[in-house]
């Protein structure tokens, strides 16, 4: 189950980031990216399906659900995001830092 943490950007704009294990993307593949804004998450995993003309979607669709949540968070953190709201705060921050 992902631990849901709240970012916070300068601007005043929020968003929800998530850590831990995806399963609406082991459900729904790249489907919950669209549903987060996260446009460029789509491509990568349809774009990574269409490359291949789908002899890779089964590996995909059973590894992306590991890994795109802290991916999501992170690229959220690079474009200035902050973590504001985490049950660990600091164990949030180092999860998606590194």
């Amino acid at each position: 189950m992902a631990i849901e943490m709240e970012l916070t950007h300068q601007s005043g704009l929020r968003s929800v980031g998530y850590l831990g294990f995806s399963w609406t993307s082991l459900f729904f593949g790249g489907l919950p990216a669209v549903f987060r804004g996260d446009w460029l998450g789509f491509l990568v995993f349809f774009g990574i399906a269409a490359a291949t003309a789908g002899i890779a979607v089964p590996v995909l669709w059973l590894l992306w659900p590991f890994y795109y949540n802290r991916w999501h968070a992170r690229r959220l953190v690079e474009r200035g995001y902050e973590i504001t709201g985490a049950i660990d705060l600091e164990a949030a921050r180092r999860r998606v830092l590194g």
